[in-house]
């Protein structure tokens, strides 16, 4: 068992399940994984053998155990689908040449419903029953840091979890690998865009009121107040509803020249919709939308709709990475579409990778962490990661793209105002 297990793991497991019970959140109560997709997998990894002959925890003769949290049911579903295909992509194209050092990588999915209690509950499950190597893909600011909480206790390694959110980049939080850009460094470049490049200085925030949204928030109104402004107005809605007509008349009645809209696709897509109605403002999402899921939620109303990115344009052949991707998604799951989300969950199984081929047949959680944050660079096809001392962020890449009359996206490196 890994150094970081630590003495307090056990008892720290106990505190937090007596916790969710008095909240009604008990064992029994969660809800069932969803089936597990890799290649050769016939029944749940929690029904197979556990871990012997002294190797780590999640680590076993002939596979190594992954764990997710994520929304597989409800309003966010498409996000946390898609971060879980991606990750199972690049382990069924790993596991298709023999695996990592002669064992595949398994992942076993819990639907949390983009719920924090129910992401809290689930990783218990993982650490202390399923007994995972380390967890991935987490889907979320909220039920990540749920999820944190409890891996931190354990010394699980937290990996590339989707949310820019700060209090995941700590410097002293030794057991976490955070692989995007940061949502301050999203709202940053959409500040700089808006600013720069239109002349804009009337802009609107609309967020999600949680820990996601108010992060949106706060970066927002750092970068504005950089530049000598502040947010017109502020409209929000409670997560997982759509709720936001009180938002929308605030946005409205403001008339600004943008909107920066820090939330998931469907709300966001029912806003744009509604404030067009009645004004013509640049509407620009953080990466958390879900490209994809936006586009479709908008149809023929998403033309011109601005929106960060944290990775390549996923139909982008020419990126060296995105053609990788793409080979990977077609042969696991040919019926697949690209996504955003997918590539990065497709990056997120490529950095397990990564650090498990460092550690060769004696992997464990303390050789995987070193491998990758001891690393001079990560080159995952053209896409760099840089760790260091202090530093658990990856990548610092943000991308503009814009959606196009035909719903799909495209990079750009500077905003036109509409036509």
């Amino acid at each position: 068992m890994m150094n970081r297990l630590g003495v307090g793991a056990v008892a720290c497991a106990v505190i937090i399940l007596l916790a969710a019970q008095a909240t009604g959140i008990a064992c029994g109560g969660v809800q069932q994984p969803a089936p597990d997709n890799s290649a050769g997998n016939q029944q749940s990894p929690a029904d197979q053998s556990t871990s012997t002959g002294g190797n780590a925890q999640g680590v076993f003769d002939d596979r190594i155990l992954f764990g997710q949290s994520a929304a597989l049911s409800g309003p966010t579903q498409r996000l946390g689908n898609d971060m879980r295909l991606g990750i199972l992509a690049a382990f069924h194209e790993v596991n298709q040449t023999g695996g990592v050092h002669g064992r595949r990588l398994e992942l076993e999915s819990l639907d949390d419903g983009y719920e924090s209690d129910a992401a809290m509950a689930n990783t218990q499950l993982l650490i202390y029953e399923h007994k995972v190597f380390a967890l991935i893909g987490a889907v979320g600011t909220p039920t990540s840091r749920a999820a944190f909480l409890s891996a931190n206790s354990a010394g699980i390694p937290f990996l590339a979890p989707f949310t820019g959110a700060e209090f995941l980049r700590g410097p002293e939080l030794d057991n976490v690998l955070n692989l995007r850009a940061s949502y301050f460094q999203e709202t940053e470049e959409m500040v700089a865009r808006l600013t720069e490049d239109l002349g804009v200085t009337r802009v609107a925030v609309f967020f999600q009121n949680d820990l996601f949204g108010q992060a949106g928030l706060e970066g927002t109104t750092r970068a504005l107040e950089r530049r000598g402004l502040k947010p017109v107005s502020t409209g929000f809605y409670t997560r997982n509803t759509g709720a936001v007509t009180a938002a929308v008349f605030h946005i409205v009645e403001a008339d600004p020249e943008a909107v920066i809209m820090i939330g998931a696709y469907a709300p966001v897509a029912k806003t744009i919709v509604a404030v067009r109605q009645e004004a013509d403002p640049e509407f620009m999402a953080i990466s958390f939308v879900g490209g994809e899921a936006l586009a479709r939620e908008l149809g023929a109303d998403g033309e011109g709709v601005y929106v960060t990115q944290v990775v390549p344009v996923p139909e982008d052949e020419a990126v060296p990475v995105v053609a990788r991707y793409q080979a990977a998604l077609g042969t696991f799951d040919p019926e697949a579409e690209p996504s955003f989300v997918s590539l990065e969950g497709y990056l997120a199984g490529r950095l397990a990778i990564a650090g498990l081929e460092d550690c060769g047949r004696q992997a464990d959680q303390d050789c995987f962490l070193d491998a990758i944050r001891d690393a001079e660079s990560i080159d995952i096809d053209g896409f760099p990661l840089q760790y260091g001392p202090g530093d658990n962020q990856g990548s610092d890449a943000v991308f503009v793209t814009v959606l196009g009359n035909d719903g799909k996206y495209r990079q750009v490196d500077k905003l036109e105002p509409a036509p």
